[in-house]
């Protein structure tokens, strides 16, 4: 009768124990949000100027780009210098080359500029997301300390229990030994 108590109460434990193991899972599942946004959706979000900037500033500070801009220039003065000698329509101080870089230097700044910025915001947003990450990283670790805890706790009583139970058991088969050993 003794016994059956005992069994019962540890499976009553046992049970209390799944309980708030199931509590805890539970919880994690509620709280089971994607707390971040790709880059894929920040793309999404551009509007056509802003792709515009980013294709220009790609191109713009590429090598392919350097290379076509030089081969444009020795052409350019290779033209007017050697071919077009006493007809060129842009003589050696080349003032029309100049106000064409220029220009194109006035424009290309501008558009790298927003494309730069635009990275930065993306950084940003990447930042703070990984910021996110780390935060439910921490949270979820936490939460697996609270259950090892819980666990090795409920264990460690559970252990004590069957100890306990073991020593009564011991002193019963040692209480029945001495009477069976008195001479009758």
């Amino acid at each position: 009768m003794k016994n059956k108590k005992y069994v019962l109460d540890l499976l009553k434990n046992e049970n209390a124990q799944l309980h708030k193991m199931h509590d805890i899972v539970e919880k994690a599942i509620k709280e089971e949000t994607l707390i971040t946004t790709t880059i894929e959706e920040v793309d999404e979000e551009r509007t056509y100027g802003e792709k515009l900037s980013d294709q220009v500033a790609t191109f713009g500070g590429s090598w392919r780009f350097i290379i076509i801009f030089g081969v444009i220039l020795i052409l350019w003065i290779f033209y007017n210098t050697y071919i077009m000698v006493n007809k060129s329509f842009d003589p050696y101080p080349y003032i029309l080359l100049n106000l064409i870089l220029s220009c194109i230097a006035a424009i290309q700044a501008p558009i790298i500029m927003m494309s730069q910025n635009r990275k930065e915001v993306k950084d940003r947003k990447r930042s703070i997301n990984d910021y996110m990450i780390n935060l439910k990283s921490e949270i979820e670790i936490r939460n697996l300390h609270e259950k090892v805890d819980l666990s090795i706790i409920d264990q460690y009583k559970h252990l004590c229990d069957i100890q306990q139970k073991q020593l009564e058991l011991l002193e019963e088969l040692n209480k029945k030994l001495k009477l069976m050993a008195k001479p009758q």
